[in-house]
């Protein structure tokens, strides 16, 4: 059964080449063009990978700095005590504890956006495996969340790091900003999602890895991104 069109997507992509490979910043450039909802869109890069993510040791998961944040207000829970708990709670963390936050989050608390945890909270933190997992809330050390300096993580994330993964279909989504931003701050942000994700490719993937890029916005049809540049053969 087809989806039906807002006549808002309609008119946007009647303003987008699908049978052509922008550039980034050309890509950007259009993306501001098309008509937009009241809500200030997230605007993402979604990429098709070319690795088999049943195979453990090609997953493909990192973390990547934007040079212009996120836009987005993130909310941080650490596990932590004593003075790593007091240095979350100076850099910004919104929940900061260890047992009583344990609990709270075995109850079904999830009004979180990133979980950080201290090495030697993760024994217990561990144990929220199916509670935290399904949401990629679990801390892990890859992608910095599991760290003794926990002040810096908060500042990490609040500056506007992101994460990516694959996932099980072999595709990557990376918000790279908000449709507000300026045309070159997007650009910059996805010039760094970018890099970064090619840089995550696993020693054991073989043929083409970035098989394609597509840029969005929440509410605008795809744009394909030509990301011949950022790869090296």
């Amino acid at each position: 059964m087809q989806t039906k069109r807002s006549k808002r997507y309609r008119a946007a992509a009647e303003k987008v080449d699908a049978h052509k490979s922008y550039p980034l910043p050309e890509a950007v450039t259009v993306l501001k063009t098309l008509p937009a909802p009241k809500f200030d869109q997230t605007v993402t890069l979604s990429f098709r990978l070319g690795v088999d993510p049943k195979q453990s040791d090609q997953m493909v998961r990192g973390t990547c700095p934007l040079p212009n944040g996120s836009g987005k207000n993130v909310r941080v829970l650490v596990f932590a005590e004593g003075q790593a708990a007091n240095a979350a709670r100076e850099a910004g963390a919104e929940f900061v504890g260890y047992k009583d936050m344990i609990e709270k989050c075995t109850g079904g608390f999830q009004d979180f956006d990133v979980a950080i945890a201290t090495p030697g909270a993760m024994a217990e933190v561990r144990k929220l495996g199916k509670v935290l997992g399904p949401r990629g809330l679990m801390p892990n050390p890859k992608t910095g969340t599991v760290t003794e300096d926990t002040a810096k993580a908060v500042k990490e994330v609040k500056a506007g790091r992101v994460e990516f993964k694959l996932d099980k279909n072999g595709n990557c989504a990376v918000p790279v900003g908000k449709f507000s931003f300026a045309a070159q701050a997007l650009v910059e942000n996805g010039t760094a999602v970018i890099e970064a994700v090619v840089k995550a490719r696993p020693a054991t993937a073989k043929g083409i890895f970035v098989e394609n890029v597509t840029l969005s916005a929440t509410m605008t049809p795809g744009l394909k991104i030509d990301a011949s540049s950022f790869i090296k053969n």
